[in-house]
């Protein structure tokens, strides 16, 4: 089976490394002509522990190369994922999706044979059918599940260990509807079925919430223990040893109850803001988000104004 991935990001490249450790073919295509070149030549441009000697051997073995050429890349897959950047766009701070749609635009100019066009990066719910419908009107010679299919496939990669994350992962989660874009996808994931990982194989639209709702949950435990920290401080009590008291408790667990000034990153912000708008749209507000969402806000201005009271 042949992977086409568009975008040699942190994403793009992971995965790319990944798949190839697996024994697929895959080819990893960027229009950074610059980026390529490096990525040819051995050189990572992003610090992922293991990453590089995974790639070089990628290369080595001669099932993991680099190219500008997305027409050539796409006619020769199976499957192509999408793993463009979505970053937060400027005003309102929801996903920035135009990377998304472009990098579309063009699998659809190239699409031969059947294929399933994946979403690998992290976007709102209703992109993957839209993507649906850009290939549909690009190439109206081609019929959805005759030429091609789409799935949701999210990411859910830690930086620092995100080649274990993908190796070893807690879950893959796929969403389509679409049988076949299933059997394809499950014989992309068999080596992870078979050391039991679970997959979880739901509809486009619960594939592409799972992610912002796996953020959110994990962005509200933040935010929580920040308020118990504050808390604390008011009653004389030690925020870590209450950390430590509620997360043993299996239900709660012990992740992510690390006080401090707030979540910050390239996720959480931005996947909080999408949720939060995504819920107001459908006329669903998820009031538990927004309030993470100021709260995180207000602690973070409060950390920022004690560090400059101190420095006076």
């Amino acid at each position: 089976m042949r992977i086409t991935i568009i975008g040699s990001g942190y994403v793009g490249l992971v995965t790319g490394a990944c798949f190839a450790e697996f024994g697929f073919k895959v080819t990893s295509v960027d229009n950074d002509k610059n980026k390529i070149e490096s990525l040819k030549g051995g050189q990572i441009p992003i610090y992922e522990p293991g990453l590089e000697s995974l790639v070089r051997y990628g290369q080595t073995t001669g099932r993991l190369s680099f190219t500008t050429d997305l027409k050539t890349s796409v006619i020769e897959a199976d499957v192509v994922m999408i793993a463009v950047g979505t970053p937060a766009r400027r005003g309102d701070g929801f996903a920035d999706l135009s990377y998304v749609f472009k990098a579309t635009e063009e699998i659809a100019e190239s699409l031969n044979g059947y294929t399933v066009v994946v979403t690998k990066s992290t976007v709102p719910v209703g992109t993957c059918r839209k993507v649906a419908e850009i290939i549909e009107q690009k190439r109206p010679d081609l019929k959805r599940g005759v030429h091609f299919d789409v799935a949701s496939n999210p990411e859910f990669l830690r930086e620092g260990s995100a080649i274990s994350d993908f190796m070893r992962p807690d879950r893959v989660v796929v969403g389509t509807d679409s049988n076949a874009a299933k059997e394809v996808l499950a014989k992309l994931y068999r080596p992870l079925y078979l050391i039991e990982t679970p997959i979880v194989f739901t509809s486009i639209e619960t594939s592409e919430l799972i992610k912002y709702a796996s953020n959110g949950f994990l962005a509200m435990k933040i935010a929580f223990i920040n308020q118990m920290a504050d808390l604390c401080e008011k009653a004389g009590a030690d925020v870590q040893d209450l950390a430590r008291g509620i997360g043993l408790d299996g239900r709660i667990g012990r992740k992510f109850l690390n006080a401090g000034p707030g979540y910050g990153g390239s996720c959480f912000p931005k996947d909080t803001l999408a949720l939060s708008k995504t819920a107001h749209d459908l006329g669903a507000p998820v009031t538990l988000i927004d309030a993470v969402v100021s709260s995180n806000d207000a602690r973070k201005k409060a950390m920022a104004k004690k560090v400059l009271d101190d420095i006076i």
